[in-house]
């Protein structure tokens, strides 16, 4: 009975996240919007972070428990999750081909590859990601965020994920809400965001004694699945809906700052202790980035054929973590 408890626990704590995720990013990107933010600001950073907040959220809360395991794995699983999966999804379930922004093969792709291999670096020579390592990653994405205010001032690139922003905001705000709604979609965001990490990482954690399974397995495949359920839904929805140019900026935006913030923060919480069985999972992580840029630069976009083959490489992948 204690398993089933669980069961229901781990749920609970998801769809916190979830509809958590949700409300914050409804909030923020309309709190955004009054003050007249740049869309391509609001796209690249309040939504991708946004929906990130799960993996921010569910690895700070363990870092503070001491879950080293779920803290890593949760941040490389979900990354690989998010281009495997949800791209590969993404790009299979389209009938036309994702479109991608020239900038995001250029530098954001490549940036990307280049930090989780670095975060590999730092925890495979150090057997920790230490705090002062975790302060050079914040630094970093205090740089990142410099480099998205000048691009969006520039207007690089920034038209086709404008558009399906814009697109997105008319699906999901039919109605123009006042402010105080707004700050209070975001605050409950934000509230149900922390309440169900928590949930999720002691419900997780005591699955995996209960069963005999290791942390790193749940942390790589049942947390990162479950916190990159709005990434997912986000991505899949704007794809159907004719919005799919905006899929990747938002996946790629997200595992940036995943690596930068998310473990940075961890890291200056408390030293995270790096398993070398991370190892592979890295490497799995920084050749997804690698294929996905390959798939993008070939035609500037994703087709159902290179989808089916990022779907393909993740079931490799689950095949050998069991």
């Amino acid at each position: 009975m204690e398993i089933v408890l669980q069961i229901f626990l781990l749920a609970a704590g998801f769809t916190m996240l979830i509809k958590g995720a949700d409300f914050f990013v409804d909030g923020s990107s309309g709190i955004a919007s009054r003050f007249g933010i740049p869309q391509l600001v609001v796209g690249l950073t309040i939504v991708a972070m946004g929906t990130s907040a799960p993996e921010a959220a569910v690895s700070i809360s363990a870092a503070l428990k001491g879950n080293a395991g779920i803290t890593i794995g949760n941040v490389v699983g979900s990354n690989i999750l998010n281009i495997l999966i949800i791209l590969g999804l993404t790009a299979f379930l389209t009938k036309k081909i994702v479109p991608v922004a020239s900038s995001t093969i250029k530098y954001e792709m490549p940036f990307m590859v280049v930090i989780t291999l670095i975060l590999l670096w730092m925890g495979y020579a150090g057997n920790e990601i230490a705090r002062l390592e975790g302060a050079g990653l914040g630094v970093v994405f205090l740089l990142y965020l410099f480099y998205l205010l000048r691009m969006a001032k520039k207007g690089a690139d920034g038209n086709s994920e404008d558009d399906g922003e814009k697109a997105s905001e008319k699906r999901e705000n039919k109605k123009e809400k006042s402010m105080a709604m707004l700050l209070l979609y975001t605050a409950v965001g934000l509230v149900l965001i922390v309440i169900g990490s928590s949930v999720t990482v002691d419900a997780a954690t005591e699955i995996a004694r209960i069963i005999g399974l290791s942390e790193r397995f749940i942390g790589l495949t049942i947390v990162a699945l479950g916190t990159s359920l709005p990434e997912l839904f986000t991505s899949v929805s704007a794809a159907r809906k004719g919005n799919a140019d905006i899929a990747i900026g938002n996946i790629v935006g997200s595992n940036i700052f995943n690596i930068l913030f998310v473990v940075g923060t961890s890291a200056l919480i408390t030293p995270i202790v790096f398993e070398s069985k991370f190892t592979v999972d890295f490497l799995v992580a920084a050749a997804a980035g690698v294929l996905l840029w390959i798939f993008s630069f070939s035609g500037k976009s994703l087709n159902r054929a290179e989808g089916g083959v990022l779907l393909l490489g993740y079931l490799g992948y689950f095949i050998y973590l069991l």
